[in-house]
C-alpha cells in the first residue's frame, strides 16, 4: 500500500487565532480546535495547526508555503489582511491569471491564484 498524506502541519503561537484565520479568510472547516491543536479541512486538503511557543520555524528562515486557487483574489486579500496577513509585494496580473503572496500569522507564506 502506498503512503497517503494525512495532513499538512503548521506551527503557530496562537492556534485558535490561526484556525480563525483559515476559517474566516479561506473558508476552511474547523473539525477540532483547542489551545494546542486544530484540524481543519478544505475539500481533500487537511491542515493541522500545532502550538509552538518558540517560533523557531520562521526564526530560522523556514516556513511552509500553502497555495490556494480563489475566485476573487482582491476580496480574499482584503479579508486575509483584515485577519492579520501582510501582502508580500503587489498582486501580479499574469497572462494566465492573478497571483499574490502573503505572510499569514507567524510568518507562514500563502500563495493565491485567480485563473484568468
Amino acid at each position: 500500500m502506498a503512503a497517503s498524506l494525512r495532513w499538512i502541519l503548521q506551527l503557530h503561537k496562537d492556534v485558535p487565532k490561526a484556525a480563525r484565520f483559515y476559517s474566516e479568510g479561506l473558508d476552511f472547516t474547523v473539525n477540532v480546535c483547542t489551545l494546542r491543536w486544530a484540524e481543519l479541512h478544505s475539500g481533500p486538503l487537511k491542515l493541522a495547526l500545532m502550538h509552538s511557543p518558540n517560533n523557531h520555524v520562521t526564526q530560522m528562515g523556514y516556513s511552509s508555503l500553502l497555495s490556494f486557487t480563489v475566485t476573487d483574489i482582491n476580496s480574499t486579500v482584503t479579508k486575509l489582511m483584515a485577519l492579520g496577513a501582510e501582502l508580500d509585494g503587489p498582486i501580479k496580473y499574469e497572462i494566465h491569471g492573478k497571483v499574490a503572496a502573503l505572510r499569514c500569522l507567524d510568518g507562514h507564506m500563502l500563495g493565491l491564484y485567480e485563473p484568468a
